[in-house]
């Protein structure tokens, strides 16, 4: 399996390879993840990041034409790549066997034609250890958590700006955790710390301070402009917390068309006020917390190996069918 993201990247690509070797790895698969491809041998071939891995793609598939590959893909091979760079990320869309799809409306943006090996896999979580909301660090406060990677796919400020916009009397702040993309994103991180008291910028924190994190939150937005399916999703509808996202395909197709709690891409008055109503409006918040609960069995580890597995035999089982013709 290739990564674009190497040993000791917190990034999501690495943490995804990782708990994929560990899940395969217990349903009796052997493993190996690098960073790197030089025609080396295997059974199989599964490569994460349909553009960054497409050299690889190209070189297992022109030495070992006749073994089984899977492609996995990622928010910006399907909602960017396939258009700024389409000869190398649909060369590996059609050199696979089988695709791995992170939410359930992958399939409405991708081309037609590589539409039937889509194989759609939901990212599991562990179940957290408490319920979110229990362990409240600051009662004067009602904590909004915004996770992940400090970058222009994630408008990982977009909730820190519609904080700005509450009511004086509103209790809300904003705590974001993640790695700014560059010194762009740590600059804009430390600006908004300086001029926004709702709003507090944590750094990249480590698991089990990210879990911490989301227990002593009563909420969590997902702001992506573009998104293939964000594990943290899962990780809050497993830890029972409530989720703001935005309403792109990328988050509808985890929380599902009838979810209570989007806003329009990018609009930060909405979002403003959806914050304050989950703020003010216990129904509300308790709506959001009943569903993101019933969408929780999605996302278990077991769901997860299963799918691993479907993508695997239909892998197989298309590299035969070819290597027969």
């Amino acid at each position: 399996m290739i990564t674009p993201a190497g040993p000791g990247s917190k990034a999501g690509n690495r943490a995804t390879a990782e708990r994929w070797q560990t899940l395969l790895e217990q349903a009796g698969h052997k493993v190996s993840v690098v960073t790197a491809y030089n025609g080396e041998p295997c059974d199989l071939f599964i490569a994460l990041h349909a553009w960054r891995s497409h050299e690889a793609v190209r070189l297992f598939r022109d030495t070992w034409p006749g073994k089984p590959l899977v492609v996995a893909l990622t928010g910006t091979d399907i909602y960017r790549h396939q258009y700024e760079y389409p000869e190398q990320t649909l060369y590996s869309m059609q050199a696979a066997d089988a695709l791995i799809g992170l939410h359930a409306q992958v399939g409405r943006d991708i081309p037609e034609h590589v539409r039937d090996k889509l194989v759609t896999l939901f990212q599991s979580a562990e179940q957290s250890d408490g319920p979110a909301g229990t362990a409240v660090s600051d009662s004067s406060c009602f904590d909004v958590c915004v996770i992940g990677h400090l970058r222009d796919e994630k408008d990982s400020l977009r909730a820190a700006l519609a904080s700005r916009l509450l009511p004086s009397k509103s209790r809300i702040r904003v705590s974001c955790a993640g790695k700014p993309h560059d010194a762009y994103w740590e600059n804009l991180a430390k600006q908004e710390m300086q001029e926004n008291p709702r709003f507090r910028w944590l750094g990249e924190l480590e698991k089990g301070q990210i879990d911490q994190l989301m227990v002593e939150s009563q909420l969590l937005v997902m702001s992506s402009v573009m998104e293939g399916g964000a594990n943290v999703v899962s990780e809050a509808c497993r830890a029972g917390l409530p989720v703001i996202a935005s309403d792109i395909s990328g988050n509808t197709g985890l929380l599902g068309e009838d979810y209570a709690g989007y806003y329009p891409v990018g609009d930060t008055q909405a979002l403003a006020e959806l914050l304050l109503r989950a703020e003010s409006d216990t129904e509300f918040l308790e709506t959001l917390r009943k569903q993101v609960a019933q969408l929780a069995s999605l996302f278990t580890p077991e769901k997860e190996r299963e799918s691993l597995e479907q993508a695997l035999s239909l892998a197989v089982q298309r590299s035969s069918e070819r290597s027969t013709l």
